[in-house]
């Protein structure tokens, strides 16, 4: 076991998962996941209260690979995630901690996609199912049984799975789980709705909280600008005429913004591309490729498709629309 994962493997991960998470760079657990792992793979319910950012994803999906039987054909574990973007982020993560596992298979079940090869892979019996609340809930009127093999829940980002108003879609999820199963809950705040829901579906959760990490970072030189609404463009177009930058990202509210901005940036020549929801998983990975290796050197991005990128060329970030966080 090399120096660097002497951590993880302090944490009772198994030796498979530990060579996936060295493929991927891994060196040493984040706080949320010191903490965390230990916690579900001893079999607890647990509340997390994170934010973004923190490496909760690897919190919950590498103990919940750790248990999970790749040969049993049938859903084991479930996450939930508030929109499209995160959904598909998580499943992105579960596929590559479990590399070394060929027998195991991961099927993102969100709207706005044909249900078919959805229905397809959690036929072909997918173990992980992460999914949007309102298109499990459409998958679960067609099959009430979809969900009675899951062990392992998840409830990511909780706080905005309320404010999007999915309450309702999660009691029908709840309702079609087992009782018998391990949850957790991730959480970047914890209002009474959110402690009201841990009350009634998790058992004598441990609660784990890991300190917001300072707002601003002294290293990072920021400054704003007050622009008239219709002046962003031309004024993003005249700071890159003095600004000098290696690569940028530019972040924005909608998903027409980023095609907008993109091809306004490429009509003045600058190698720019868009990146939002819309964009397929596999054309979102040529575009970050894109940019570590200099074929680009502007991403246009909605903050939610944006999540997790490490791009070390990156040294200018534009909020050209103010982020809702």
């Amino acid at each position: 076991m090399s120096q660097e994962l002497n951590g993880f493997a302090a944490l009772g991960i198994n030796a498979l998962l530990l060579e996936a998470i060295a493929a991927a760079g891994y060196e040493e657990p984040s706080p949320i996941q010191e903490q965390a792992i230990p916690v579900i793979l001893g079999g607890h319910d647990m509340i997390g209260q994170a934010q973004t950012g923190t490496g909760k994803t690897a919190a919950f999906a590498l103990p919940i690979l750790n248990q999970i039987d790749p040969s049993r054909r049938e859903p084991q574990a479930l996450i939930l995630a508030p929109t499209r973007e995160l959904a598909l982020q998580v499943a992105t993560a579960f596929e590559s901690y479990s590399t070394r596992m060929p027998t195991l298979n991961v099927v993102a079940v969100y709207g706005g996609a044909p249900m078919g090869p959805q229905l397809k892979a959690i036929r072909q019996g997918a173990q992980v199912i992460v999914a949007t609340p309102g298109r499990l809930v459409d998958h679960l009127t067609r099959n009430p049984s979809l969900l009675s093999t899951i062990r392992f829940s998840v409830l990511d980002e909780a706080d905005e799975m309320l404010k999007l108003g999915f309450m309702d879609d999660l009691e029908v999820i709840f309702e079609a789980m087992p009782e018998e199963r391990q949850s957790v809950l991730f959480s970047a705040t914890l209002p009474h709705s959110i402690r009201a829901i841990a009350e009634r579906h998790l058992r004598n959760p441990q609660h784990i909280k890991i300190a917001a990490k300072t707002q601003t970072v002294a290293r990072i030189d920021q400054a704003q600008l007050m622009v008239h609404a219709d002046q962003k463009i031309p004024a993003v177009l005249r700071l890159l005429e003095v600004e000098e930058f290696d690569a940028l990202i530019a972040f924005v509210r909608t998903k027409q913004a980023t095609l907008d901005l993109a091809s306004a940036l490429e009509a003045k020549g600058y190698k720019a591309a868009a990146l939002n929801g819309d964009i397929a998983q596999n054309q979102r990975e040529r575009v970050i490729e894109c940019l570590k290796d200099g074929r680009l050197d502007i991403v246009v991005a909605t903050d939610v498709a944006a999540r997790g990128l490490d791009v070390a060329r990156i040294t200018h970030v534009f909020n050209v629309d103010m982020p809702y966080d």
